[in-house]
Protein backbone atom coordinates (compact mmCIF):
# COMPACT_ATOMS: atom_id res chain seq x y z
CA UNK A 1 0.00 0.00 0.00
CA UNK A 2 0.95 3.64 -0.44
CA UNK A 3 0.86 5.08 3.07
CA UNK A 4 0.95 8.80 3.77
CA UNK A 5 2.75 9.15 7.11
CA UNK A 6 2.99 12.38 9.09
CA UNK A 7 5.34 13.25 11.93
CA UNK A 8 8.30 11.26 10.61
CA UNK A 9 10.72 13.46 12.56
CA UNK A 10 8.99 12.54 15.82
CA UNK A 11 9.60 9.45 17.91
CA UNK A 12 6.47 7.51 16.88
CA UNK A 13 6.61 8.64 13.25
CA UNK A 14 10.23 7.52 12.99
CA UNK A 15 9.38 4.08 14.43
CA UNK A 16 6.43 3.70 12.08
CA UNK A 17 8.48 4.72 9.07
CA UNK A 18 11.15 2.16 9.92
CA UNK A 19 8.76 -0.76 10.40
CA UNK A 20 6.13 -0.01 7.77
CA UNK A 21 8.71 1.07 5.21
CA UNK A 22 9.92 -2.52 4.96
CA UNK A 23 6.48 -3.64 3.76
CA UNK A 24 4.81 -0.64 2.12
CA UNK A 25 5.55 2.48 0.12
CA UNK A 26 5.82 5.31 2.63
CA UNK A 27 5.11 8.87 1.60
CA UNK A 28 6.83 10.82 4.37
CA UNK A 29 4.88 14.04 4.81
CA UNK A 30 7.23 16.81 5.89
CA UNK A 31 6.05 20.34 6.64
CA UNK A 32 6.47 21.39 3.01
CA UNK A 33 4.07 18.66 1.91
CA UNK A 34 1.61 18.97 4.81
CA UNK A 35 1.88 21.92 7.19
CA UNK A 36 -0.37 20.97 10.10
CA UNK A 37 -0.35 24.54 11.35
CA UNK A 38 -2.03 25.51 8.05
CA UNK A 39 -5.01 23.15 8.11
CA UNK A 40 -6.81 24.87 5.22
CA UNK A 41 -4.19 23.50 2.83
CA UNK A 42 -4.23 19.89 4.02
CA UNK A 43 -7.32 18.33 2.44
CA UNK A 44 -6.51 19.30 -1.16
CA UNK A 45 -2.86 18.30 -0.74
CA UNK A 46 -3.85 14.81 0.40
CA UNK A 47 -6.37 14.40 -2.40
CA UNK A 48 -3.63 15.20 -4.90
CA UNK A 49 -1.29 12.61 -3.34
CA UNK A 50 -4.02 9.95 -3.36
CA UNK A 51 -2.55 7.50 -0.83
CA UNK A 52 -4.16 4.16 0.03
CA UNK A 53 -3.96 4.87 3.77
CA UNK A 54 -3.09 7.77 6.06
CA UNK A 55 -1.34 7.43 9.41
CA UNK A 56 -1.11 10.50 11.63
CA UNK A 57 1.19 10.33 14.66
CA UNK A 58 1.97 14.06 14.36
CA UNK A 59 0.60 16.27 17.12
CA UNK A 60 1.19 19.35 19.19
CA UNK A 61 2.54 17.61 22.31
CA UNK A 62 4.07 20.46 24.34
CA UNK A 63 1.59 20.00 27.19
CA UNK A 64 2.56 23.04 29.24
CA UNK A 65 3.08 25.34 26.27
CA UNK A 66 -0.39 24.43 24.98
CA UNK A 67 -1.87 26.31 27.94
CA UNK A 68 -0.87 29.59 26.30
CA UNK A 69 -0.22 28.64 22.65
CA UNK A 70 -3.82 27.55 22.31
CA UNK A 71 -4.25 28.62 18.68
CA UNK A 72 -1.43 26.47 17.33
CA UNK A 73 -2.41 23.50 19.51
CA UNK A 74 -5.98 23.74 18.20
CA UNK A 75 -4.87 23.93 14.58
CA UNK A 76 -2.50 20.95 14.83
CA UNK A 77 -4.56 18.72 17.13
CA UNK A 78 -8.10 19.50 15.95
CA UNK A 79 -8.29 21.23 12.58
CA UNK A 80 -5.47 19.24 10.92
CA UNK A 81 -6.94 15.80 11.81
CA UNK A 82 -10.35 17.11 10.75
CA UNK A 83 -8.93 18.02 7.34
CA UNK A 84 -7.26 14.60 7.06
CA UNK A 85 -10.56 12.93 7.89
CA UNK A 86 -12.36 14.93 5.19
CA UNK A 87 -9.72 13.90 2.68
CA UNK A 88 -10.02 10.26 3.77
CA UNK A 89 -13.78 10.42 3.29
CA UNK A 90 -13.38 11.93 -0.18
CA UNK A 91 -10.83 9.31 -1.24
CA UNK A 92 -12.66 6.48 0.56
CA UNK A 93 -9.47 5.45 2.36
CA UNK A 94 -8.70 4.89 6.02
CA UNK A 95 -7.08 7.16 8.61
CA UNK A 96 -5.10 5.87 11.60
CA UNK A 97 -4.73 8.57 14.24
CA UNK A 98 -3.12 8.62 17.70
CA UNK A 99 -4.58 10.23 20.79
CA UNK A 100 -3.76 10.37 24.48
CA UNK A 101 -4.59 9.37 28.05
CA UNK A 102 -4.94 13.09 28.74
CA UNK A 103 -8.51 13.03 27.38
CA UNK A 104 -9.44 11.81 30.89
CA UNK A 105 -9.36 13.79 34.11
CA UNK A 106 -7.43 11.06 35.93
CA UNK A 107 -9.77 10.84 38.91
CA UNK A 108 -10.86 7.24 38.33
CA UNK A 109 -10.16 5.11 41.40
CA UNK A 110 -8.05 7.72 43.14
CA UNK A 111 -9.91 6.94 46.36
CA UNK A 112 -8.51 3.40 46.15
CA UNK A 113 -5.03 2.09 47.02
CA UNK A 114 -2.34 3.06 44.51
CA UNK A 115 -1.56 -0.63 44.04
CA UNK A 116 -5.07 -1.32 42.69
CA UNK A 117 -5.93 1.57 40.41
CA UNK A 118 -8.61 0.74 37.81
CA UNK A 119 -8.00 1.43 34.11
CA UNK A 120 -10.03 3.60 31.76
CA UNK A 121 -11.88 1.71 29.02
CA UNK A 122 -12.64 3.28 25.65
CA UNK A 123 -16.23 3.97 26.64
CA UNK A 124 -15.42 5.95 29.77
CA UNK A 125 -16.55 9.59 29.65
CA UNK A 126 -13.79 12.02 28.70
CA UNK A 127 -13.10 15.10 30.80
CA UNK A 128 -9.69 16.60 29.95
CA UNK A 129 -8.13 18.89 32.54
CA UNK A 130 -5.67 20.78 30.32
CA UNK A 131 -5.60 22.40 26.89
CA UNK A 132 -3.54 19.62 25.31
CA UNK A 133 -6.05 17.00 26.43
CA UNK A 134 -8.96 19.16 25.27
CA UNK A 135 -7.53 19.58 21.78
CA UNK A 136 -6.71 15.88 21.45
CA UNK A 137 -10.25 14.98 22.51
CA UNK A 138 -11.74 17.46 20.03
CA UNK A 139 -9.51 15.95 17.35
CA UNK A 140 -10.95 12.52 18.10
CA UNK A 141 -14.45 13.92 17.84
CA UNK A 142 -13.71 15.62 14.53
CA UNK A 143 -12.50 12.36 13.00
CA UNK A 144 -15.49 10.41 14.30
CA UNK A 145 -17.92 13.07 13.10
CA UNK A 146 -16.43 12.99 9.58
CA UNK A 147 -17.65 9.40 9.13
CA UNK A 148 -14.40 8.49 7.39
CA UNK A 149 -12.92 5.03 7.84
CA UNK A 150 -10.73 5.40 10.91
CA UNK A 151 -8.83 3.87 13.79
CA UNK A 152 -7.99 6.06 16.77
CA UNK A 153 -5.36 4.71 19.16
CA UNK A 154 -5.09 6.31 22.59
CA UNK A 155 -1.67 5.91 24.15
CA UNK A 156 0.30 7.28 27.12
CA UNK A 157 3.73 8.30 28.39
CA UNK A 158 5.40 7.64 25.03
CA UNK A 159 9.18 7.34 24.91
CA UNK A 160 11.96 6.11 22.63
CA UNK A 161 15.64 6.72 21.94
CA UNK A 162 14.63 9.42 19.46
CA UNK A 163 13.49 13.00 19.96
CA UNK A 164 12.50 14.52 23.30
CA UNK A 165 10.86 12.38 25.97
CA UNK A 166 10.98 11.39 29.64
CA UNK A 167 13.35 8.46 29.10
CA UNK A 168 16.03 10.55 27.41
CA UNK A 169 15.62 13.34 29.95
CA UNK A 170 16.10 10.94 32.86
CA UNK A 171 19.12 9.29 31.23
CA UNK A 172 20.70 12.72 30.76
CA UNK A 173 19.97 13.82 34.32
CA UNK A 174 21.18 10.51 35.76
CA UNK A 175 24.53 11.13 34.08
CA UNK A 176 24.70 14.70 35.40
CA UNK A 177 23.26 14.70 38.92
CA UNK A 178 23.69 12.75 42.13
CA UNK A 179 20.11 13.25 43.35
CA UNK A 180 16.81 13.33 41.45
CA UNK A 181 13.38 14.28 42.82
CA UNK A 182 10.58 12.58 40.85
CA UNK A 183 6.79 12.78 41.13
CA UNK A 184 5.42 9.63 42.74
CA UNK A 185 1.66 10.28 42.89
CA UNK A 186 0.76 10.23 39.18
CA UNK A 187 0.27 6.83 37.56
CA UNK A 188 0.18 5.43 34.04
CA UNK A 189 1.76 3.07 31.57
CA UNK A 190 5.12 4.10 30.11
CA UNK A 191 4.76 3.11 26.46
CA UNK A 192 7.53 2.49 23.96
CA UNK A 193 7.08 4.07 20.55
CA UNK A 194 8.37 0.78 19.18
CA UNK A 195 5.54 -1.15 20.86
CA UNK A 196 2.96 1.22 19.38
CA UNK A 197 4.56 0.89 15.93
CA UNK A 198 4.70 -2.91 16.18
CA UNK A 199 1.01 -3.21 17.03
CA UNK A 200 0.14 -0.74 14.28
CA UNK A 201 2.23 -2.79 11.84
CA UNK A 202 0.30 -5.96 12.72
CA UNK A 203 -3.04 -4.24 12.24
CA UNK A 204 -1.99 -2.69 8.93
CA UNK A 205 -0.97 -6.18 7.79
CA UNK A 206 -4.47 -7.41 8.58
CA UNK A 207 -5.96 -4.52 6.62
CA UNK A 208 -3.68 -5.13 3.63
CA UNK A 209 -4.58 -8.83 3.58
CA UNK A 210 -8.33 -8.23 3.73
CA UNK A 211 -10.11 -9.29 0.52
CA UNK A 212 -12.59 -6.44 0.98
CA UNK A 213 -11.01 -3.44 2.71
CA UNK A 214 -14.24 -1.47 2.92
CA UNK A 215 -15.82 -4.38 4.79
CA UNK A 216 -12.74 -4.59 7.02
CA UNK A 217 -13.10 -0.95 7.99
CA UNK A 218 -16.82 -1.39 8.60
CA UNK A 219 -16.05 -4.21 11.03
CA UNK A 220 -13.02 -2.85 12.85
CA UNK A 221 -13.03 0.95 12.76
CA UNK A 222 -13.29 2.81 16.01
CA UNK A 223 -11.44 3.84 19.14
CA UNK A 224 -8.88 1.67 20.93
CA UNK A 225 -6.47 2.04 23.85
CA UNK A 226 -2.89 1.16 22.93
CA UNK A 227 -0.29 1.24 25.70
CA UNK A 228 2.20 -1.16 27.19
CA UNK A 229 0.55 -3.19 29.93
CA UNK A 230 0.88 -2.67 33.66
CA UNK A 231 1.40 0.70 35.31
CA UNK A 232 3.71 2.65 37.57
CA UNK A 233 4.42 6.17 38.76
CA UNK A 234 6.93 8.58 37.25
CA UNK A 235 9.14 7.69 40.21
CA UNK A 236 8.76 3.97 39.50
CA UNK A 237 9.52 4.56 35.81
CA UNK A 238 12.64 6.53 36.70
CA UNK A 239 13.77 3.84 39.12
CA UNK A 240 13.50 1.24 36.35
CA UNK A 241 15.30 3.52 33.86
CA UNK A 242 18.25 4.06 36.20
CA UNK A 243 18.49 0.37 37.11
CA UNK A 244 18.26 -0.84 33.52
CA UNK A 245 20.65 1.85 32.27
CA UNK A 246 23.20 0.85 34.88
CA UNK A 247 23.03 -2.79 33.81
CA UNK A 248 23.73 -1.75 30.22
CA UNK A 249 26.61 0.60 30.91
CA UNK A 250 24.62 3.69 29.98
CA UNK A 251 25.67 5.62 33.09
CA UNK A 252 29.08 7.29 33.25
CA UNK A 253 28.95 7.72 37.04
CA UNK A 254 27.36 6.17 40.10
CA UNK A 255 23.60 6.02 39.88
CA UNK A 256 21.86 9.01 41.47
CA UNK A 257 19.72 8.63 44.57
CA UNK A 258 16.03 9.00 43.80
CA UNK A 259 13.48 10.78 45.96
CA UNK A 260 9.74 10.49 45.40
CA UNK A 261 7.80 13.73 45.74
CA UNK A 262 4.13 14.74 45.40
CA UNK A 263 3.10 16.54 42.21
CA UNK A 264 2.31 19.56 44.39
CA UNK A 265 6.07 19.94 44.93
CA UNK A 266 6.62 20.19 41.18
CA UNK A 267 3.99 22.63 39.88
CA UNK A 268 3.47 22.86 36.12
CA UNK A 269 1.36 25.24 33.99
CA UNK A 270 -0.83 22.33 32.83
CA UNK A 271 -2.60 20.06 35.30
CA UNK A 272 -1.81 16.36 34.86
CA UNK A 273 -4.21 13.47 35.50
CA UNK A 274 -3.44 11.39 38.58
CA UNK A 275 -4.54 8.09 37.04
CA UNK A 276 -3.69 7.62 33.36
CA UNK A 277 -4.18 3.84 33.18
CA UNK A 278 -5.79 2.68 29.92
CA UNK A 279 -7.41 -0.74 29.55
CA UNK A 280 -6.02 -2.50 26.43
CA UNK A 281 -8.24 -5.60 26.38
CA UNK A 282 -10.30 -4.34 23.44
CA UNK A 283 -7.41 -3.93 21.00
CA UNK A 284 -5.75 -7.17 22.09
CA UNK A 285 -8.92 -9.22 21.68
CA UNK A 286 -10.22 -7.53 18.51
CA UNK A 287 -7.00 -7.84 16.52
CA UNK A 288 -5.44 -10.83 18.31
CA UNK A 289 -2.32 -8.86 19.19
CA UNK A 290 -0.24 -9.16 22.32
CA UNK A 291 1.31 -6.10 23.95
CA UNK A 292 4.38 -6.39 26.20
CA UNK A 293 4.40 -5.05 29.74
CA UNK A 294 6.09 -1.71 30.27
CA UNK A 295 9.16 -3.21 31.96
CA UNK A 296 9.87 -5.56 29.02
CA UNK A 297 9.34 -2.76 26.51
CA UNK A 298 11.77 -0.51 28.40
CA UNK A 299 14.40 -3.26 28.40
CA UNK A 300 13.92 -3.81 24.65
CA UNK A 301 14.28 -0.09 24.02
CA UNK A 302 17.47 0.24 26.08
CA UNK A 303 18.97 -2.83 24.40
CA UNK A 304 19.30 -0.67 21.29
CA UNK A 305 22.52 1.29 20.87
CA UNK A 306 22.19 4.62 22.64
CA UNK A 307 24.18 7.82 21.97
CA UNK A 308 24.57 8.46 25.72
CA UNK A 309 26.16 5.07 26.35
CA UNK A 310 29.23 5.41 28.52
CA UNK A 311 32.49 4.69 26.74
Amino acid sequence: MRILLTGVSGQLGAALQRLLGAEHEIIAADRQMLDLSQPDTIEDAIVQIRPDLMINPAAYTAVDKAETDTDTAYKVNVLAPQAMARAAARLQIGLIHYSTDYVFDGSLGTDQPQTALPAYTESYACNPVNQYGKTKYEGEQAIQDSQCQHLIFRTSWVYSLHGKNFLLTMLKLANERDHLRIVNDQFGAPTSALSIAQVTQQIVRQLAAAPDQAAWWQQFQGLYNLTNTGYTSWFGFTTAIVEQAGLRGLLNKAAPTLEGIPASDYPTPAKRPVNSRLDTQKIQQTFSVSIPDWQSALAECLDQQHPLAAS
